[in-house]
């Protein structure tokens, strides 16, 4: 007999940095389950696009939110543009910012900041007090496999990411018990804009994957009957992810920082 409980499929799901790569696939694989949609990112035209496809082949129905999630109270300000039952939120935008850390620009680092961490944390408690109230619902944060180790070059977008996942981690700890599930997606190099705008060298760790692999991974964890509070896309990935954390630190870092050069 299956170890699958059911076929995860929520009424209304909302998908952050939907515009392209792990957020479009997560769209897709929402609607392909039925899911209606709120599709939220910066880029208009794209969701539009996005929008148009899904409700075609799916016969869903999709709104599109445009939103910069660097702006503050971004959570607050969602929740009531968005005021409907939202049965999962993915928490999918981020983006970031390579190099030595003294030579970068502390503006980019505070969007960064603005946009892996504290949006997360702010559309999190925007929407999850309703999922508890009614004893249901479900949160997808996506981390990455930086957040099992400091990366040098990446040393804000590793942090950042740890955060992610140590606090979806402490949240599912606390909607468990009342019916509500918090995932960690932790997926490694992936084939997405991400890397043209931060260039292949930033994949010292971990093997490529498509977009499709990493969602295919976050709706097998939502499927199964088990919760968990974190999943890491991709065997090799796992495999990773487990090790770095029984490798000296004086250790691990100069071999990061060779390969990343």
């Amino acid at each position: 007999m299956s170890r699958r409980a059911f076929r995860y499929s929520p009424g209304r799901s909302l998908v952050t940095g939907a515009s392209s790569g792990i957020g479009a696939e997560f769209a897709r694989a929402l609607a392909a389950r039925g899911s209606d949609l709120v599709l939220v990112a910066r880029r208009e035209d794209r969701l539009s696009a996005l929008a148009e496809e899904l409700e075609s082949a799916y016969d869903v129905r999709c709104r599109t939110v445009p939103w910069d999630l660097s702006e503050s109270a971004s959570g607050r300000r969602l929740r009531e543009i968005v005021p409907e039952r939202i049965d999962l939120v993915v928490n999918n935008a981020g983006f970031a910012v390579q190099g030595p850390f003294a030579d970068g620009d502390a503006d980019d680092f505070e969007r960064l900041v603005a946009v892996d961490i504290r949006a997360v944390v702010d559309i999190c408690s925007a929407f999850l007090p309703d999922m508890i109230a009614r004893g249901e619902g479900t949160i997808v944060n996506v981390a990455s496999t930086t957040a099992f180790q400091p990366v040098p070059t990446l040393a804000v977008y590793a942090a950042a990411k740890a955060f992610v996942l140590s606090f979806s981690q402490s949240l599912w700890f606390e909607s468990e018990q009342h019916g509500v599930r918090v995932l960690a997606l932790n997926p490694g190099p992936t084939h997405t804009e991400f890397f043209d705008v931060i260039g292949d060298s930033a994949t010292a760790t971990g093997t490529y994957q498509t977009p499709a692999d990493v969602v295919a991974t976050a709706m097998m964890a939502l499927d199964s009957k088990r919760s968990r509070p974190h999943v890491v896309s991709g065997r090799r990935n796992s495999l990773q992810a487990a090790m770095v954390g029984i490798v000296p630190a004086r250790v691990l870092l100069p071999a990061l920082a060779r390969m990343l050069h």
